[in-house]
């Protein structure tokens, strides 16, 4: 699958180490005022409602119940910060689109997400999550532009992908591929994942630790949270 084959042994062990300590929460914002300071470096995951970015975090850190999941579009109204003791946090926004919440709130946290990918300073990369079983959708436009924008590292991450035969799997990456190719801020790869079989969740891991090391000085590393 392109973008999950360019890692080697010890790319892969990085990202098991990076992820095998302890995680907790660290705050919630529901509002910019409210957002915590910067710590660190920032990786956020963003993406429809329902398309798996809470159940991503906690196959990540192997964490059953970090993050909140639900079957019910729009339970994640906040911005949910979780730390480790190493400098990296990790941001659940709240999904766009369709959720089981009042339209005005909808729109207060779909405003919330576009101000934190603005102006966070902190933010070294944002990985938008696309269901596999159905590639980019009009409603993940508003949030593309925002990061082009803004010239926010971003990443296309296909969830579910389990659910899907190989040959659709190769469908929906080489179309959202072929949708990246305008967009200068976006890895012209994805990577293909399932938090239900652990599959690309190496790959995921091996590539955050890559940003950490590139990002943040060794000097700093050894910051406790």
């Amino acid at each position: 699958m392109s973008g999950q084959n360019d890692f080697s042994a010890a790319d892969i062990e990085a990202g098991r180490r990076l992820f095998a300590g302890d995680w907790s929460f660290l705050s919630a914002a529901g509002t910019a005022n409210s957002l915590p300071l910067g710590q660190g470096l920032e990786v956020a995951f963003a993406g429809r409602s329902n398309v798996g970015k809470s159940s991503l975090i906690n196959t990540l850190t192997g964490r059953r119940a970090l993050a909140r999941t639900s079957n019910t579009p729009g339970r994640t109204q906040q911005l949910i910060f979780f730390r480790s003791a190493r400098p990296l946090v990790l941001v659940d926004l709240p999904g766009y689109g369709y959720a089981a919440a009042a339209k005005s709130k909808v729109a207060a946290w779909t405003q919330l997400i576009h101000e934190y990918l603005q102006g966070r300073a902190v933010l070294g990369r944002v990985y938008l999550l696309i269901d596999a079983r159905h590639g980019l959708k009009s409603a993940d436009e508003p949030l593309l532009d925002t990061l082009g924008k803004a010239a926010v590292s971003h990443q296309i991450v296909l969830t579910k992908c389990d659910q899907v035969s190989a040959a659709d799997l190769a469908a929906c990456t080489e179309a959202t591929m072929a949708a990246l190719k305008k967009r200068s801020a976006a890895f012209p790869e994805t990577i293909a994942t399932s938090s239900r079989t652990g599959t690309g969740i190496p790959e995921l891991r091996a590539a955050i630790a890559r940003l950490l090391n590139e990002r943040v000085r060794p000097s700093n590393t050894s910051r406790s949270g």
